[in-house]
């Protein structure tokens, strides 16, 4: 029996190492993709590409910082010089609030660097050559906190605004030169980033079915990719509302931790 060819055969993802772009890379992992895969980790970037070489995936990782915009950019033009990308997945992100004494300039700045620059640096070097040659994905990973502005976590849920605006104007500004443009909205999903809060968050979702939703909206090029369906009703609703309105009911849910790093 002949095998299916793969959608994608070259997919780049950032943020690897853990989360929904760990489980995203070993959703995509078969023989004839190559993946290659960033992540701040190095111990848990190679067990990442380990599962994916063992499903048959080439794989080639990396430890780089998105905020660097020169290795970034070094990086993204040879792996598309190897072998043309289909997919580039925007994933890195961190996280924080105003736990523990409220947000500081630095972990806003810290926050932004990675969730909003980041994404520019790694859209910016494959965008041009994905429109010259007519062809091609990007994904980028929002919230579903950039619907409302979380007074528990200021600049996390401005930053995914931003993104997520970004992305849906970026979506139509390219669509005539054939490349597809996607924005991820998850709510909460069982990852190391919500493992920090210590509040109930409902509707929270498993790590692979959250991957499983993200690809399958990737496969059919859906403008926002948004899970689960019922929290994604209340934020865009919150959204809706008067910001004074909204601002009273959000005040009420828990604040986030502050700004952890990662082991």
């Amino acid at each position: 029996m002949q095998q299916k060819r793969p959608k994608y055969s070259h997919i780049l993802i950032t943020g690897a190492s853990s989360g929904i772009g760990a489980a995203l890379a070993r959703h995509y992992a078969a023989p004839g993709v190559r993946l290659a895969l960033a992540g701040r980790n190095r111990a848990r970037l190679s067990d990442v590409a380990s599962v994916c070489h063992e499903r048959g995936a080439a794989v080639t990782e990396v430890s780089v910082d998105v905020t660097d915009r020169a290795a970034m950019q070094q990086w993204i033009e040879q792996e598309d010089d190897k072998q043309p990308l289909d997919l580039v997945i925007a994933n890195a992100g961190i996280s924080g609030g105003t736990g523990g004494g409220g947000e500081n300039a630095e972990q806003l700045r810290s926050i932004f660097d990675v969730n909003v620059t980041g994404v520019f640096n790694t859209i910016d070097p494959v965008l041009p050559r994905m429109t010259a040659r007519g062809a091609g994905q990007v994904a980028i990973m929002s919230s579903l906190a950039s619907f409302c502005g979380w007074p528990g976590a200021p600049a996390y849920s401005a930053s995914k605004a931003t993104v997520r605006v970004y992305g849906e104007a970026l979506r139509g500004a390219v669509a005539r030169a054939g490349v597809g443009v996607n924005v991820i909205c998850p709510g909460f999903i069982e990852t190391p980033m919500t493992a920090v809060n210590d509040y109930k968050m409902p509707l929270m979702m498993d790590v692979e079915r959250a991957a499983a939703l993200t690809a399958r909206g990737i496969a059919r090029n859906q403008a926002r990719i948004a899970y689960p369906l019922r929290t994604y009703f209340f934020a865009g609703l919150l959204g809706m509302l008067p910001a004074g309105l909204a601002s009273r009911i959000l005040r009420k849910m828990p604040e986030k931790p502050a700004q952890t790093k990662s082991p």
